[in-house]
């Protein structure tokens, strides 16, 4: 009889857009723990990795082994650049995705998921998750396909409610047809919209079934963490439990929003998850959000959670996706302690509040960016009155979004975080000035405790931060 493996004492974070990459979760896993790759923009990413020449070739090696030959070779034609772009030459930006994409356009994303997750699983025998964010509906079929081909093994989705994704992969699994509830404003009462993806229309044979990976939603209350467990479409594995500390993306606080003088929300009593009852539900649970320190896994443990999920001290070690300027520069800035995370509740599309950095050497610092909305990721769906289907996100031009039936009120503080976030990784945009997009940093609270993390160190690796976190653990023989 075969043991099922041992569930991680710690999740690794699936963080921004590529800063949690297959490198860094390729050394999570081959330190023992659960690393993930986020699932966010990964087409426009690895696009944009061919584009910069894909260095040592690891792409390429890995497409090799898609099962879509035809796309493989339309997109090397398209996108890669052996000696890279040149000075000042901007990326080649894909079509965005819509409701009605053609399937070599699905393809492509399936592709990009694909190589991500197969050059994590490189070397190791453990197993590997992807961090895909509900409210990013466009990508998520062909993301999660494409992830499934190359043996994804665990699904983290927060962000909105993954209620139908569980059935989702069982249908996936057998290449059979499904489908996703497709968020669209302006419906008539008691319509629905879908988004589709059917594996049968890309396989001339449909192959054997594919190992249906674990499902952990990330919740942030003991309401949907119930819904989740007790009336989701199918087999639910786990729940991550979300703090409002982490970084990214937070649940905004219940009940009529308050704020303090910086401007943030405030949380209170209500927005505290109950462990007890989520123990309850009988389902193996990860605490994240603070839980940067051996302490945090202790405690979690103790109000019976199979680990933690961590971010932040993983978002700044030497296999994270942040550009190496802007990874140095957070670091020493916190050395100094003169690194400030704010929790801002305007400046994501979404309407969710998002933690953003600022630290004296921020790039981003005193520059103002034209709005220019070419990514589209955050995008919102809306019928308009003439019937048809439009695509608008708080964060493009005021008079493009207010001529979609967007409300002006809602752009106001809003900030691109498709081309920030790709700032970040060192794929920032060249737009027709010569300026570069801005980088957008977010983290969690415990950005704040790195100094002590580091103990005189500039640099350090993943293996450094799970010996951190498991150190109690191992020592007590547990």
């Amino acid at each position: 009889m075969i043991q099922a493996p041992a569930l991680p004492l710690v999740i690794q974070g699936g963080m921004g857009v590529a800063v949690s990459g297959w490198r860094l979760a390729n050394a999570v896993a081959r330190a023992g723990q659960l690393g993930v790759v986020s699932g966010t923009g990964l087409d426009t990413v690895f696009v944009r990795r061919l584009q910069d020449g894909d260095p040592g070739g690891h792409l390429r090696r890995v497409i090799e082994r898609f099962p879509f030959r035809q796309t493989v070779e339309e997109t090397l034609s398209r996108h890669f650049r052996p000696a890279g772009r040149a000075p000042g030459e901007p990326y080649r930006v894909l079509r965005m995705l819509r409701q009605d994409s053609p399937p070599e356009r699905q393809r492509l994303t399936m592709l990009a998921a694909f190589a991500e997750v197969s050059l994590a699983r490189e070397g190791h025998d453990a197993e590997i998750g992807i961090n895909l964010l509900t409210k990013t509906q466009l990508t998520t079929l062909p993301t999660l396909y494409g992830a499934m081909l190359a043996g994804v093994t665990w699904v983290l989705m927060g962000a909105g409610i993954p209620r139908e994704i569980p059935a989702v992969l069982d249908q996936l699994a057998e290449h059979r047809a499904t489908q996703l509830r497709f968020e669209v404003e302006g419906l008539p009462s008691g319509a629905v919209d879908y988004l589709r993806l059917d594996p049968a229309q890309h396989w001339q044979v449909l192959p054997a079934p594919l190992a249906r990976p674990k499902f952990l939603p990330i919740v942030a209350s003991n309401s949907l963490a119930t819904m989740l467990a007790r009336k989701g479409s199918g087999r639910v594995d786990g729940l991550v439990i979300e703090g409002p500390t982490a970084g990214g993306h937070n649940a905004p606080p219940r009940g009529e929003p308050t704020f303090d003088e910086r401007g943030e929300p405030i949380y209170g009593e209500r927005d505290v998850v109950d462990l007890a009852k989520i123990q309850e539900l009988g389902l193996p649970f990860w605490v994240a959000g603070g839980t940067g320190h051996p302490r945090q896994l202790a405690a979690a443990l103790r109000a019976g959670a199979a680990g933690i999920q961590v971010g932040t001290l993983f978002a700044f070690c030497e296999e994270s996706g942040i550009a190496e300027p802007i990874r140095r520069s957070v670091i020493a800035a916190a050395t100094r302690g003169e690194v400030d995370v704010r929790t801002a509740p305007r400046a994501s599309p979404t309407g969710y509040p998002f933690k953003v950095v600022d630290w004296p050497e921020n790039p981003a610092r005193g520059v103002t960016r034209e709005r220019i909305c070419d990514l589209g990721y955050l995008r919102v769906a809306a019928r308009g009155a003439d019937g048809k289907l439009h695509y608008r996100c708080p964060g493009e031009p005021e008079a493009a979004y207010v001529r979609k039936g967007g409300r002006l009120e809602d752009t106001s503080l809003r900030q691109c975080l498709c081309n920030g976030l790709l700032a970040v990784i060192g794929q920032a945009q060249v737009r027709r000035d010569g300026a570069l997009e801005p980088p957008i940093v977010t983290s969690g609270d415990d950005l704040a405790l790195l100094r002590d993390f580091l103990g005189g160190r500039n640099r350090y690796g993943a293996a450094d931060v799970i010996a951190h976190l498991t150190s109690a653990h191992c020592e007590a023989g547990v």
